[in-house]
């Protein structure tokens, strides 16, 4: 069995492709500079808990590579279905954090935005909506 990079071929896919490019950088970008991931989410680790800087190397860099990567590599629909559904459930969760927190800031606002868009990106070439 031969390994090829699947190259995207259609304006959808691409769409669907860049998301989960953005989703694999995000996750090196955690993975290997976790200080500065946590400053950009506005939290930072205190020195007396390393394990803070682990759990930003593996949940969030580990899980956003892999699932990137899976869907680079793979480039099924369903793959790209499951990004797109990860980043919506994203998406839902900070909308329960701005409403149950007190979390309507600048910051949520523009990152619930994000996420929702590297959620339709992926869902609407999944689903069809764009070929």
């Amino acid at each position: 069995m031969d390994f090829a990079f699947p190259w995207p071929y259609s304006q959808g896919e691409w769409l669907a492709w860049g998301a989960a490019v953005f989703t694999a950088l995000l996750g090196l970008v955690a993975m290997f500079a976790p200080r500065l991931s946590l400053r950009a989410l506005r939290l930072r680790a205190v020195e007396r808990h390393p394990e803070a800087l682990s759990e930003s190397r593996s949940l969030l860099g580990g899980f956003y590579v892999g699932i990137g990567l899976s869907a680079i590599l793979f480039a099924q629909p369903l793959i790209y279905m499951t990004l797109g559904i990860a980043w919506a459930l994203a998406a839902f969760g900070r909308i329960v954090s701005m409403m149950s927190d007190r979390g309507g800031t600048l910051f949520n606002w523009i990152a619930l935005l994000v996420m929702l868009a590297l959620a339709a990106l992926p869902l609407a070439f999944a689903l069809g909506f764009i070929r």
